[in-house]
């Protein structure tokens, strides 16, 4: 397979597009997941492999299973959104089984979480049954609680994003300012949200397929 040419500053390591080609390679549905705290620019790994291989790859992002902000208020967890309980992780579970399995005849629709909006919206992407490798991004796939830990059953392999701390700051902090906080609300955030479920999330490499680094 060839794979479309794009300036050498935008390619993924070559360690991405072997193993992708090893996924690809039986010619069977593959889920491929990538983990790693929050800045660390999994979203924008997972659009430049869809990029480079846009008749093989479609993504479904963890985030879209982020619960509604009314059931954060009920639940008393809106300031820490974002933390593992403040998704519907058993229903990721759930649709990772059915992307898993998907038939033939059959379109799957997917939630995204719209950041403008700070809200999921239900059925946002349609998945094709002819879609051979479908890419899942979010913080938690290696996690070692239930649900979460099921995501490892279902998913074929998993890759670790190894991020330098300043950079990961810096990419949250210029985040959460675009999207409307001041700098000290931002900070704050990081600091009291951000940073504890990526210390979190660094505790689970152990347990990736491959660590990729991705700056």
């Amino acid at each position: 397979m060839k794979t479309p040419a794009l300036p050498d500053e935008h390619l993924p390591p070559p360690i991405c597009q072997q193993r992708i080609a090893q996924l690809l390679a039986s010619g069977e549905r593959k889920i491929l997941g990538l983990v790693a705290p929050p800045g660390a620019g999994k979203s924008t790994l997972a659009e430049t492999l869809m990029a480079l291989y846009p008749q093989h790859m479609q993504g479904v992002p963890m985030d879209g299973f982020h619960l509604a902000n009314s059931e954060l208020e009920r639940l008393g967890r809106h300031q820490r959104k974002g933390a593992p309980d403040t998704f519907d992780a058993a229903g990721f579970v759930n649709l990772l089984r059915r992307l898993k399995n998907q038939s033939s005849a059959e379109t799957i629709y997917a939630p995204e979480f719209r950041r403008d909006m700070e809200e999921p919206i239900a059925g946002a992407i349609a998945i094709a049954p002819d879609t051979p490798l479908v890419i899942t991004e979010g913080n938690y796939l290696l996690l070692d609680d239930w649900p979460w830990v099921q995501v490892r059953e279902v998913v074929d392999e998993i890759w670790y994003l190894d991020v330098p701390n300043e950079l990961r700051h810096q990419r949250l902090l210029a985040r959460h300012m675009r999207f409307g906080r001041s700098r000290a609300q931002a900070l704050d955030w990081i600091a009291n949200t951000d940073e504890p479920n990526a210390l979190r999330i660094s505790q689970s490499r152990q347990y990736a397929d491959v660590c990729v680094p991705w700056a």
